[in-house]
Formats: structure tokens, C-alpha cells, sequence
């Protein structure tokens, strides 16, 4: 029964949707989203989950320096840096790498570097999080992504380059928002929207159980927690955070 309502709920939904849909169709959404309306979508979203998630976040990057090198260098690598929410908590002397593998957020990502100066800003890639093939091997000793593995081709893929580019003893630090319970509400209109949000939000899912990607990656120490933020009017609420050691 709730399998039924699901499939006919995400047929209205994709009804009310349509010309998105004619629009993916035609070849025109994809361009048009990553370059107009997602960076727009994106720092709206941004500005009022920054302000649900700062407390979780300054506990979370408190320990950054711990990561450090015997010589007080800090070498952080971020994947998907969008308009550059995390820099406020990063370090003084941070020496950070920025990729994401949309380059449309340069006007936001020059705001947050602007009101940032306390880091150094070492390279901008425009690169997906599955292949990182322009960092070296074992060079960083952070690698940071926040919101960003709901979207990206392959969660193992990416898990395995932040892997690749982190130092041993290095690690890696996450915020992500992931499937509810399945039995929850939550869960079923997750279900429902899925289709359609993730054409709508460049490819971003929202059902994906990221703890179990992170379990099961090669990490010598794994830190998770779960914990709620919730949107308004949107199906992202349930969240992991912690970091990961390798």
C-alpha cells in the first residue's frame, strides 16, 4: 500500500513538474540549473542551514589543529566547496585547496574568501570528488565535505580518493544529510520526492545511507554521529557528522 501512494505521489509531484522535466528532455536544464539556478538555490539554502548547523560545526572543526603537522602546517583539501561556507572555521594559517566540480560560484566563493583572510588560499580545482587526480597522493592532512556526498556519481569512488590524498594519520571531516528511518514518515516522502528533487537539485539524493559508505571505507578510526537539522519545507533533516581517520 504505501509502495502505491509513493508511485502516485511522485507521478503528481512529476505533473507539477513538468516543464522542468520537457526542459531536461530538450537538453536545457542541465546547463541552465548548474549554472544559474542551482548556485542561486544553493546559497539561499545555505544561509539558513549555516545558521541551523554553526554550533555543529564549530564542534566538529574544533580538533582541526590536532591534524596538524609536527611543523604547525595544516594542509586541508575540500570537496565541493560551493561559496566556501566552512572557511570561518577553519584555522589561522590554514593552507586550503578548494575543487568543486561546478565552477559557477565564483561570486560567493570570492564573498567567503574576502571575509576569510586568515586562511591561505593555495589552489582552486574544478574537479569531482571521484577523481582528484591533480592532488598528489598522501599531500593533505584534512579533507573536509559538507553536503556534498548526496550528490556526487559514486560515494565509494570518492571515499577511496579521500583516502588516496590524505596522509597517514590524516582525516577526513563530514556533514551530510542522509535517509530517515525507514519506517518514518520522514523516510516516506523522501521516496516520494526523490525523482523529481534530484533532477531539480543537480543530481542531489536524498536517500542515501552515507554511514554505511563511511563503515565500510578503509578508515583506521571512525567517529559518526547522527543528529537532525532540520529545513523548512524541504526533505533534509536527518544528518551524519564526525570525521574519519586513516
Amino acid at each position: 500500500m504505501a509502495q502505491a501512494s509513493i508511485v502516485v505521489l511522485r507521478a503528481c509531484l512529476a505533473l507539477l513538474a513538468m516543464p522542468i522535466y520537457l526542459l531536461s528532455f530538450l537538453g536545457i536544464w542541465k546547463p541552465f540549473c548548474s549554472k544559474v539556478f542551482f548556485p542561486y538555490f544553493l546559497e539561499k539554502i545555505s544561509t539558513v542551514h549555516e545558521k541551523k548547523a554553526k554550533k555543529h560545526k564549530q564542534e566538529l572543526f574544533r580538533n582541526l589543529p590536532d591534524f596538524s603537522r609536527a611543523s604547525g602546517e595544516l594542509k586541508l583539501l575540500e570537496i565541493g566547496t560551493g561559496f566556501g561556507a566552512n572557511f570561518q572555521f577553519y584555522p589561522a594559517g590554514c593552507k586550503v585547496t578548494c575543487t568543486d566540480i561546478n565552477p559557477n560560484f565564483q561570486q560567493g566563493l570570492q564573498k567567503n574568501m574576502n571575509k576569510n583572510q586568515h586562511l591561505h588560499y593555495e589552489h582552486f580545482l574544478v574537479a569531482a570528488g571521484e577523481d582528484l587526480h591533480q592532488v598528489p597522493s598522501g599531500s593533505v592532512d584534512v579533507v573536509v565535505c559538507t553536503l556534498v556526498l548526496c550528490s556526487v556519481h559514486n560515494v565509494s569512488g570518492t571515499l577511496k580518493e579521500v583516502l588516496r590524498v590524505l596522509r597517514p594519520g590524516g582525516a577526513f571531516y563530514f556533514l551530510e544529510h542522509v535517509a530517515a528511518h525507514p519506517s518514518s514518515w520522514k523516510h516516506f516522502w523522501q521516496q516520494v520526492y526523490y525523482p523529481t528533487w534530484k533532477l531539480v537539485f543537480c543530481g542531489c539524493c536524498l536517500t542515501r545511507e552515507l554511514w554505511k559508505n563511511l563503515e565500510e571505507a578503509n578508515f583506521s578510526e571512525l567517529k559518526l554521529q547522527h543528529i537532525s537539522i532540520a529545513l523548512p519545507w524541504t526533505p533534509i533533516q536527518p544528518h551524519v557528522i564526525g570525521y574519519a581517520v586513516k
